[in-house]
């Protein structure tokens, strides 16, 4: 079943019907806390924690967090309210005195002077950030920044409630800080900033907190790509030419090494013939390293020879160590029409081609996939890497609606934009190092040729994801590279 994620305005406005078919908003607000509360008494009784304090804000994820408190005063923790100026909600006020009600011990943090809790309080156990809620959509002022390097300053558990105060909701940007937790209890859905852009730094263990039922008027934002992929089995009579014959184009003179690690990747993830088709000075390095790889000279090939050869194969790559000089957009132009125009095949645009693609822009057929990092997509979109991130989602939906066909934006939280948008939650930080895109390159290659509609782009992301997971548990992030990839592929792809 796949698992949806909403924009925070879906959250809010599926509420606001909630609430119109006479259900109490303070009611909700005081489940929520009731089923946080109840997770957190079981971990705090197995981590023998008991010393206990809730940062509270001005809306309502503060409310939240005053029910919290009280119903972990009620278990016999130990808590402490620090609270800053009280908002003006009804439900905020009622939540606030109930707390008090409870006994709470209540303490007060200016805005203009952030408490120091070492100083205070002592060492405490756990941290509870209720301070900001999914609304926040503004970079916090300077004050407000002090007070969250101040909670993270602290020893202990630390918990965000519904969202790491400071992360944006959507676009899991830092607003310019954020809450680094260790555990989040999201309320009633996902949220993307929960898993892409930097969100993944600052969430820690997610939990979600379901509540009510959802109605037919909330539409997901996009879907959580799923982490067990299942490859259909074998069938006992098939044959090299049964699994597909992929294409790697590009190898310029002076870079031969990524089509080498995109071809042994497309060979790992199944395929059952592989061609490289790249400067011949690579050639003698390619045999010597993967003698089943076969190899044709890219400067012997005209039109015609193309056509023909394209005629055998079921997938394409196209880009990978093209470089960027006037060989390079010789062979670009040479190839790229041919590829658009073919559908039988399946095509991996990446690296070099996507520099073209910008300099020259076409609009994409369905069977093409370009595979951008940050950089790359903002060469395409005409803009810097920085204003990719600050809003990924967007960016993705730029790139397919000014070139069409279909989209991964890699990076943390990669997005997949087929005929719907998806997030995959696999991947570590270990797998920012050069050729990891000329793998994910091949195994698309490889898989598309393989199994076409039957497997899904989303999917393969997030089989290469998991096998970079595989690598770094085995290794450690630090120092993993893209050429050892193919052990781990071999191993997902076979589960």
């Amino acid at each position: 079943m796949q698992r949806s994620v909403y924009h925070s305005q879906s959250i809010q406005a599926w509420e606001q019907r909630w609430f119109a078919q006479q259900n109490s908003s303070l009611g909700l607000m005081q489940q929520a806390a009731w089923s946080i509360s109840q997770q957190l008494i079981e971990q705090f009784h197995q981590q023998n924690i008991q010393n206990i304090a809730v940062w509270c804000g001005q809306g309502n994820n503060a409310g939240d967090g005053y029910y919290i408190a009280a119903f972990l005063k009620q278990s016999g923790f130990d808590v402490t309210v620090l609270s800053t100026e009280m908002g003006r909600s009804t439900d905020l006020k009622h939540a606030y005195a109930y707390a008090e009600s409870q006994q709470v011990e209540m303490k007060h943090i200016h805005v203009k002077v952030p408490l120091l809790i070492k100083e205070r309080l002592g060492e405490l156990d756990c941290h509870i950030d209720a301070l900001f809620g999914i609304g926040l959509n503004r970079a916090l002022n300077e004050d407000w920044q002090k007070i969250i390097q101040c909670f993270n300053a602290q020893t202990g558990l630390k918990i965000s409630i519904d969202i790491p105060s400071g992360l944006h909701a959507n676009t899991g940007q830092t607003l310019p800080c954020a809450i680094q937790a260790d555990h989040t209890f999201t309320i009633l859905g996902y949220k993307a900033g929960l898993f892409t852009g930097q969100g993944k730094e600052y969430v820690g263990q997610l939990h979600l907190v379901s509540l009510i039922p959802i109605d037919t008027a909330l539409k997901p934002l996009a879907y959580l790509s799923p982490e067990k992929i299942v490859l259909p089995k074998r069938q006992a009579f098939g044959h090299k030419g049964s699994y597909g014959h992929v294409l790697v184009v590009g190898g310029h003179a002076d870079m031969g090494g990524a089509v080498i690690m995109s071809a042994e990747a497309a060979f790992h993830a199944g395929a059952g013939k592989v061609t490289v088709i790249c400067h011949s000075k690579h050639h003698q390095a390619i045999l010597s390293r993967s003698p089943n790889i076969m190899v044709r000279d890219i400067n012997a090939l005209d039109q015609e020879l193309i056509q023909q050869l394209l005629k055998q194969v079921d997938a394409v790559c196209l880009g990978m160590g093209l470089g960027r000089d006037q060989w390079a957009e010789r062979i670009y132009q040479q190839w790229f029409d041919l590829l658009n125009q073919n559908s039988h095949l399946e095509v991996v645009l990446d690296a070099d081609g996507l520099w073209f693609l910008a300099k020259y822009p076409k609009k994409l057929n369905t069977h093409l996939y370009a595979t951008p990092h940050s950089g790359e997509a903002a060469t395409l979109l005409d803009c810097k890497a920085s204003e990719i991130e600050q809003d990924r989602i967007a960016a993705i939906y730029q790139l397919q609606q000014k070139y069409a066909g279909q989209w991964v934006l890699k990076g943390a939280g990669s997005l997949i934009l087929e005929n719907e948008l998806f997030i995959c939650t696999q991947g570590n930080a270990g797998m920012g190092t050069g050729g990891m895109g000329d793998v994910l390159a091949g195994m698309i290659a490889s898989l598309k040729a393989q199994f076409h509609e039957e497997i899904a782009l989303h999917e393969i992301v997030s089989l290469h994801a998991h096998a970079g997971d595989l690598l770094a548990e085995n290794n450690g992030m630090r120092g993993l590279q893209a050429h050892d990839m193919g052990k781990v592929i071999y191993e997902v792809v076979n589960q």
